[in-house]
């Protein structure tokens, strides 16, 4: 992996150069005759129009070569209809193209009839159904086995200097991405495709390869950019060289884009979580939008992964949209059957937790032949309500006090070969535990951590955010110092920037506690005690386990020392004993007064630190216990509700929205045996639930409504808000709200 410093310093560069390029030349999206609902941005005064006019239903039909012979282009166009599509993305060209291409070697479906045109036949009717955008899909990783006879030097080379075929289809080659291919044929595949066509954006799949190119070219020019010789396995060096030149790439794309249309751009494919390859922040000034190629959950992984996915990407891209695409098929990390129907019931609550987590939803078929139309019905009903509700869905902004970092640098220079146990499971656990508790929070960037991002925010969760630079411990303590809260766990800040462990916590003054040796684990059969304070009273940390007096620890603990006098200690460390043999079990020490949480209130706000892996062993493990510490520490150090308060059965994900004239409360039934892992085959509806709702500062509500139920429901007024009854959830409710001003 490579360390963020290095990063910056080579891929930003290419960023930046791209990001003003935009400002430059103005970014641009063109207005259409047939589709009135398009703009023109030429300044900044422009994006809230583009915001509000972007398209909110966009499928993805992505051709397959047999299709210019066997597609029913009417059933595509009439199903565009019906699902009330304002944007459409398009398989074009690449490794195949679908339409008459003079681009020389650009390989042509052989089913496509001299005088046929299938992009552009399908493009056209799209149009004159009034979609805003079209999206050209294109796809270079690979060239057809003919193209790479006849243009070797377009095939990319492994280690020991072999071609590298296509690990799926023996009839294709991986392509050198940073070579002549992607300058000569994809360049001008793109250029093609936007002058001869009515289309506003490149899409490109897969635009940075796959993997590292060892071919002379590649070898050369690595050693003129480094003065290295290519290592035979991929290390830190290489990889970072290989990621500046790809976004390198994407800026020559979009420049070369932009000299025949101002108003196109070239969109990659892209994801912005913990591991992904590309800083957050650069991939963001780069693009007005971005497409989530997230398609389904991972095997294995939980229902709630679609929400992680929209929160990952709006950390970075603020209001900017983010397209969710959503497989029809079944194909995650591991199985690939497009040609499938995924269950009706998994498809929904997928789309679900994105549209509730603010992701526009698409829908995505491979092939233009429907070999199993189970999935159409339940679309068509979706789009369909989402078409009709599309004023409560055009957000402004989240509402939420809590904002959960997540952190690049620390799982590239910290969490490293380990990144899963290290880093992902620390943060999963608490994304699963605040979505248990409902309460609603965002995610936010490390890198991102300057007070206009954080304003809107009363607590910051840090968990394991183990790498943390001096200049990102400062921005904590300023948001602590203009009252903000701080709840956080583990190695927290005992890391620099580039994985350096410190002699201390960057942020030991705001912890109280200071580092007193290396960390300890795995640990096993170890407890903590639950402590009452001097006047018999327990800390609200604990509320719920103050008859437990004894839970089990976590797997992974740093040895502190508080650095001043202790407010409450209602946690104490157990150490470790044998589990075997039975004989052996019993405590050695059954009582210290090592504090396993240190609970302190600032001349600013409050913090909370747990020295242990507490969010990592919840999610492995799912003790209760653990849950009521992790939920008891962001409400204590919020210090007020949340803007939602659900009460009632179930296991709810809650998110809360503004709109220009509403709000709205989305709720998520993920109330399931298969919600963690599986496949979602029946809906287990929940109900009633007892909403309560914070309203905006100077609002009140004028009407209440229950999208999916399609009614009006009475409200009772509050002294901040209204308390609602929702009877009953699904799969997904939303309580919108439709505001105006106090008189």
């Amino acid at each position: 992996m490579m360390r963020q410093s290095g990063r910056r310093q080579l891929i930003v560069a290419a960023f930046c150069w791209l990001a003003a390029l935009n400002a430059a030349s103005g970014w641009t999206a063109e207005p259409h005759a047939a589709a009135p609902g398009a703009v023109r941005i030429g300044d900044c005064d422009c994006w809230e129009q583009f915001f509000d006019t972007f398209p909110m239903r966009a499928p993805v039909l992505l051709m397959v070569e047999n299709d210019p012979e066997v597609i029913d282009v009417d059933y595509w166009l009439d199903l565009f209809r019906r699902t009330h599509a304002d944007a459409v993305t398009l398989a074009a060209g690449g490794y195949m193209a679908f339409y008459p291409s003079k681009v020389p070697h650009h390989y042509r479906s052989p089913y496509l009839k001299p005088g046929q045109d299938l992009f552009g036949t399908l493009a056209a009717g799209c149009r004159k159904l009034g979609m805003k955008y079209i999206f050209a899909r294109t796809d270079g990783h690979a060239i057809h086995k003919s193209v790479a006879a006849a243009k070797p030097e377009w095939v990319a080379v492994d280690a020991a200097g072999r071609q590298r075929k296509h690990p799926n289809d023996a009839d294709a080659y991986l392509t050198c991405v940073l070579g002549p291919f992607s300058r000569e044929l994809m360049n001008e595949v793109h250029k093609e495709i936007i002058r001869d066509y009515d289309v506003d954006f490149i899409f490109c799949n897969r635009w940075d390869g796959m993997g590292i190119c060892y071919c002379g070219r590649c070898r050369e020019q690595y050693q003129k950019d480094t003065g290295r010789e290519m290592p035979p396995t991929p290390d830190d060096p290489l990889v970072r060289w290989h990621r500046e030149k790809v976004a390198e790439l994407a800026a020559f794309w979009n420049c070369e884009i932009q000299k025949i249309k101002p108003g196109a751009r070239f969109i990659p494919n892209s994801v912005c979580g913990p591991t992904a390859p590309m800083p957050g922040p650069e991939l963001a000034a780069m693009v007005p939008f971005l497409i989530a190629d997230r398609k389904a959950r991972p095997n294995g992984d939980a229902i709630w992964r679609n929400g992680v996915y929209a929160k990952e990407f709006r950390a970075v891209l603020g209001r900017k949209p983010v397209l969710a695409g959503v497989n029809v098929g079944v194909g995650d990390n591991r199985f690939r059957w497009m040609d499938s129907t995924r269950e009706p019931a998994e498809l929904l609550l997928w789309y679900a937790e994105g549209i509730a987590n603010g992701m526009v939803p698409r829908f995505t078929k491979h092939s233009g032949v429907v070999y199993n139309s189970v999935w159409e019905k339940p679309v068509v009903e979706l789009f369909t309500w989402l078409h009709a509700n599309e004023r409560y869905l055009r957000n402004v902004a989240p509402i939420a006090d809590v904002a959960v970092v997540y952190s690049q640098q620390t799982a590239c220079n910290y969490g490293k070969s380990n990144v899963g146990e290290r880093v992902l499971a620390h943060l999963d656990g608490f994304y699963q535990a605040l979505l248990e508790s409902r309460i609603p929070f965002e995610l936010i960037h490390d890198e991102l951590l300057d007070e206009e991002r954080l304003k809107d925010f009363r607590t910051l969760v840090l968990p394991n955010i183990a790498a943390l630079s001096d200049r990102q411990c400062e921005q904590i303590r300023a948001f602590v110092r203009r009252g903000g809260n701080i709840v956080a766990t583990h190695e927290t800040s005992l890391y620099d920037e580039s994985g350096r462990r410190r002699n201390d916590f960057g942020l030991a003054d705001l912890f109280g506690a200071s580092a007193a040796g290396q960390e300890e684990g795995p640990i096993q059969n170890a407890y903590l005690n639950i402590e009452p304070g001097r006047n018999g009273v327990f800390h609200p940390l604990v509320r719920g386990l103050e008859e437990h007096r004894r839970i089990v620890y976590g797997g992974y603990r740093v040895p502190i020392w508080p650095t001043g006098p202790l407010v409450a200690n209602p946690l104490t460390y157990v150490p470790p004993y044998p589990s075997l043999p039975m004989e052996q079990l019993y405590p050695r020490t059954p009582r210290t007064n090592l504090p396993e949480a240190i609970i302190r209130e600032t001349e600013g706000g409050r913090v909370v630190y747990f020295p242990w892996d507490l969010s990592r062993v919840f999610r492995e493990c799912q003790q209760k216990d653990h849950l009521a510490l992790l939920r008891n520490a962001v409400e204590w150090a919020n210090g007020r509700p949340s803007p939602a308060v659900v009460a009632g059965k179930g296991l709810v994900d809650v998110t809360v929205w503004r709109q220009k004239q509403s709000m709205t409360v989305h709720l998520v039934n993920l109330t399931n045996p298969m919600a963690m892992a599986g496949n979602i085959r029946e809906i287990y509806p929940i109900g009633p639930l007892e909403v309560q709702v914070r309203l905006p500062v100077g609002t009140r509500a004028a009407a209440v409504r229950l999208l999916k139920a399609g009614k009006e429901i009475e409200a009772v007024k509050t002294p901040d808000g209204l308390r609602a009854t929702v009877p009953n959830v699904e799969i997904h409710e939303v309580l919108a709200i439709d505001l105006e001003p106090l008189e």
